[in-house]
């Protein structure tokens, strides 16, 4: 399941904080502030859809992640390289290496990052 853009935002917020409540997620917003309404209703929908769970103290609720962001993010790139990528890792590669303006310095970066997986095979 995807989350939308708002929705993505208010999750980095949340993989931040580890745990937060309404208003410490309100506080990390920059003005003007989205309603608390609005807030509420992410919650709700992502809570919905199994990434967010809380624990109620009274009646406050604590929030906390229950996907890691590392495994969102790789399930969306893997999506992105077999959708648009005809699922080639190398298609991906090539248009990533060529159409983002990387440094020189970066792209050593990212060989090194390649040579070393390769060690670990």
């Amino acid at each position: 399941m995807k989350l939308s853009k708002t929705e993505e935002d208010l999750m980095n917020h949340l993989w931040k904080f580890e745990k937060a409540f309404m208003k410490d997620l309100l506080d990390a917003y920059p003005e003007p502030k989205p309603a608390t309404t609005t807030i509420a209703t992410l919650l709700k929908r992502m809570s919905d859809k199994g990434f967010v769970a809380y624990t109620l103290y009274g009646k406050s609720r604590e929030y906390y992640p229950l996907v890691k962001k590392k495994d969102y993010f790789s399930k969306h790139v893997n999506g992105l390289i077999k959708n648009f990528f005809n699922d080639s890792a190398s298609q991906f590669a090539s248009f990533f290496t060529k159409e983002t303006n990387l440094t020189k310095e970066e792209l050593e970066d990212l060989k090194a990052l390649i040579d070393n997986e390769i060690k670990k095979k």
